[in-house]
């Protein structure tokens, strides 16, 4: 049984990500906690996190958003959605204030960028597509393998749903691309599931994907160990891990254990091989790779550059 808890926002409503495929565009949270309860998230070990099935909902959020957008000295080109959280949870509360506020934002002409797992309602799917020129999406979709989901992402939707809404947004003009992370070692990166992922992906359109190898903190194993009910599958992805180093995030102090570079290398190159076969580019992240990867994996979108202000010549009298 999911909580959801009403709060209001008393700091900043947009803010600035220390991850660095976020610098430039600043972010927005809805929620505190996110109701999808991946059992991987990184969320699980933040002290804002409220618990599982639990979230805040930041209900002056547009208020407060409109407030700080007329404050504002020059336009804002775009948005972020969500750093630690997701804009399509499965409650009510959530799905309503994400409309109000990408309807809002829409107006305006900011756009937004997103990723979710999560299912966008028939409404919200339209109003994005009727603005898709404003709109950069992401889907995380990890693999088709409907037992790995419901043990790792269980409140999260089907492969199945997920593909449709990135074949209705591509087809609706929306950028759209996919975004496999994490990879689970061992369960998700054989080479004839990555095949059939990718494949499954260029079927809908999908033409560039971005991923990222599983990370583990004290937080996240004990949740693996609480919430992935098959301890066989459990025990294969903690193995894999046997070796493994402490890496700096390319983010604000932040650090996390991850598999040596050559066990990634090899992964990766898995994952490169299997995405070619089926004409899509595949980046890797950079801000949970730095050791292997450069640049951006995209997460926030391509955006066209403003054009500087032409300077008026001065008045000649």
């Amino acid at each position: 049984m999911a909580t959801v808890i009403k709060g209001k926002r008393r700091s900043a409503i947009l803010k600035p990500s220390s991850l660095a495929c976020l610098s430039g565009v600043p972010t927005i949270n809805l929620t505190a906690g996110c109701l999808h309860d991946c059992a991987y998230c990184y969320i699980r070990g933040y002290s804002s996190y409220p618990g599982e099935s639990r979230i805040i909902v930041y209900e002056n959020t547009l208020e407060a958003l409109r407030n700080e957008l007329a404050r504002r000295y020059k336009k804002l080109q775009a948005v972020y959605f969500s750093p630690s959280s997701d804009l399509f949870q499965p409650a009510p509360e959530v799905l309503e204030l994400t409309t109000a506020i990408l309807r809002f934002l829409l107006s305006q002409g900011v756009g937004v960028a997103f990723l979710t797992k999560g299912h966008i309602p028939d409404d919200t799917l339209r109003l994005l597509i009727d603005h898709a020129e404003l709109v950069r999406a992401q889907v995380g979709i990890i693999t088709l393998d409907e037992g790995i989901l419901h043990a790792f992402e269980v409140n999260a939707p089907a492969p199945r749903r997920r593909l449709e809404q990135m074949e209705a947004l591509i087809a609706g003009g929306v950028p759209t691309e996919a975004r496999l992370d994490p990879i689970l070692p061992t369960l998700t990166d054989a080479p004839d599931s990555a095949d059939r992922l990718f494949a499954a992906l260029a079927q809908v359109g999908v033409r560039r994907a971005a991923t990222g190898v599983l990370f583990l903190r004290p937080a996240i194993v004990e949740s693996l160990r609480r919430n992935v009910p098959d301890k066989e599958m459990l025990a294969r992805l903690l193995g894999a891990y046997q070796e493994r180093e402490r890496i700096g995030i390319r983010a604000k102090g932040s650090s996390a254990q991850t598999l040596p570079p050559e066990a990634r290398r090899r992964i990766f190159a898995r994952m490169r091989e299997a995405a070619a076969a089926h004409n899509i580019e595949l980046s890797i992240c950079a801000c949970k790779n730095p050791d292997l990867a450069r640049g951006s994996c995209n997460i926030a979108g391509t955006w066209p550059r403003r054009q500087a202000c032409a300077v008026q010549p001065p008045l000649v009298i």
